[in-house]
């Protein structure tokens, strides 16, 4: 396996398969991913740079602020599974290793109030600024 050296820890490792995989789903993204990157996308949202399907170590998360160590995943209903809801958690565990912090929303309330899930993301730039 080839690991990605990057000395400012942009990718955490991922492979070159994890990197090229990313870049497949980009192609592919969900209808609440492609809303979310609609309101997150050249830095429109508090001036931010998002990247999308962002690899890191050996997971392709959905959404990443590299300047605030922020990740954003979006759940789909297979998400409120119990044996998915462990991977998730085992997931953030991971991640949280690294020094990045999840904030997770499920799609359904990307889809129906977008409003509110930019506003709980601010209310994560509040906490993060103090």
């Amino acid at each position: 396996m080839v690991f990605i050296k990057n000395t400012d820890n942009f990718y955490f490792g991922a492979s070159q398969e994890i990197i090229s995989r990313a870049r497949l789903l980009r192609k592919n993204m969900t209808m609440a991913e492609r809303v979310l990157w609609y309101n997150l996308q050249n830095h429109q949202f508090k001036e931010l740079k998002f990247r999308r399907q962002h690899p890191i170590c050996q997971f392709i998360v959905d959404f990443y602020c590299h300047k605030l160590k922020l990740v954003i995943e979006l759940d789909g209903n297979f998400h409120h599974d119990d044996a998915q809801k462990v991977k998730d958690d085992y997931r953030t565990q991971e991640l949280n290793r690294f020094g990045l912090t999840v904030i997770r929303f499920d799609n359904e309330i990307v889809l129906t109030n977008i409003s509110k899930v930019k506003s709980e993301i601010e209310k994560f730039l509040k906490i993060f600024e103090n």
